[in-house]
């Protein structure tokens, strides 16, 4: 089979990438997705490099890389529209719109914000010009599109006779409806993502996350330099996450990276243990050198264990300490594999104890390491998905 997957990246991703290799937006595609995988960000080239493995054609585009794609568009004799568009322009033209329709009359808001789509549209064009010209080049069987809400129904519908199988993955938000127009599929780690398409009609599958086994051979050997760690994104679909990590600081030597520490107070605890951001390389170091590391679901998860955490830092041989879930024991063995707390007091009161008790701490994160190893890689993961798929096709 023939998989084309569409991903996308965190803008701060692609600012921090491109400011470590200065220049880097005017080399050539297969240098910029060489080094954008060699990051080990997200999935980098976990999916498709496993179907490879397993005898399949793969190949990963990342959508809104705009130096990535019009570099591709160009080894490919593909005219692409529209000048390169900067968040800055992208911030005005959004004011300018919102200015206008303050002051407008009813009557006149829709084709205000039509003329302002309509712009926004012809200047991002390289966005869907590409990703067109992508899909008839590689004539895939199975389009698989990692964020859903990246890109229109309407959209879609032009790229229907071009592929066999049209499957979207989401565990995230989920966006409005509309974007769920049109695909054959949707496949979620989250069961309860999977109930609701199903209740909608929708065909979906289940497919759980995963951990990618070469990382560890990429990591330098860990010294577990840091006594507690948590790694992860600090917003308002992240609420309980927040009180959490706001308990743990009040108690505990922890440190904190991630993104959206912005967003907090400013008295915030969390403000005086934070660290910084980590990508990538640099977030399985984090989790590689940290005696235990801290887990906690997104809120849109509800009762089910589901995240890429649970995987990474179990596969880079941290204790990880994660929130209890009603499915967790399906995943890994809590109490011998991982810990599971069900309040913040029982996960500070966890962590002291086993920061005092070196070798069962070390029993339970080697245990975590070999279960995730033997049945939760990516090469597992890509053997279920293409079962998965064999069903629809």
């Amino acid at each position: 089979m023939k998989f084309l997957i569409i991903n996308t990246d965190y803008p701060v991703f692609l600012q921090w990438l491109y400011a470590q290799y200065p220049g880097l937006e005017h080399q050539a595609y297969e240098k910029q997705m060489r080094l954008r995988n060699e990051s080990l960000f997200g999935v980098a080239d976990f999916y498709s490099n496993n179907l490879r493995k397993l005898g399949h054609e793969a190949w990963d585009i990342h959508v809104n890389n705009e130096f990535m794609q019009r570099a591709w568009a160009q080894g490919h004799s593909t005219r692409v529209g529209g000048p390169v568009i900067t968040d800055r322009l992208l911030r005005v033209i959004f004011d300018v719109g919102r200015r206008i329709a303050i002051k407008a009359p009813a009557r006149y808001l829709k084709p205000i914000f039509r003329l302002v789509a309509g712009s926004l549209y012809n200047l991002q064009s390289w966005f869907y010009d590409t990703m067109i010209a992508q899909v008839e080049h590689y004539k895939p069987d199975v389009l698989l599109n990692l964020n859903i809400g990246s890109i229109s129904s309407r959209f879609l519908k032009e790229l229907k006779p071009y592929v066999r199988l049209l499957v979207g993955q989401i565990a995230s938000p989920l966006p409005d409806s509309k974007y769920f127009r049109g695909y054959d599929l949707i496949i979620s780690s989250l069961p309860n993502f999977v109930e609701h398409f199903r209740r909608l009609g929708i065909p979906s599958e289940l497919h759980k996350l995963a951990f990618e086994s070469s990382v560890v051979s990429k990591l330098e050997t860990p010294d577990k330099k840091i006594p507690v760690s948590f790694v992860g994104s600090l917003s308002l679909h992240h609420e309980t996450r927040i009180q959490l990590l706001e308990h743990l600081c009040s108690r505990l030597d922890i440190r904190v990276w991630g993104q959206g520490i912005e967003d907090l107070p400013k008295d915030s605890l969390v403000r005086r243990h934070y660290v910084g951001q980590a990508w990538g390389t640099e977030m399985y170091q984090i989790l590689g050198s940290s005696k235990i590391t801290v887990n906690h679901h997104i809120n849109i998860s509800g009762s089910y264990a589901n995240n890429m955490r649970l995987f990474e830092a179990t596969g880079v041989g941290a204790m990880l300490v994660t929130d209890w879930k009603k499915n967790l024991h399906e995943i890994f063995e809590p109490g011998k594999e991982v810990l599971a707390y069900r309040t913040p007091e029982e996960c500070s009161e966890m962590i002291e104890y086993y920061l005092e008790h070196n070798d069962e701490r070390e029993t339970v994160a080697h245990a975590g390491q070999v279960r995730t190893l033997r049945e939760h890689t990516y090469h597992q993961r890509m053997q279920e998905l293409v079962e998965i798929i064999r069903k629809y096709l």
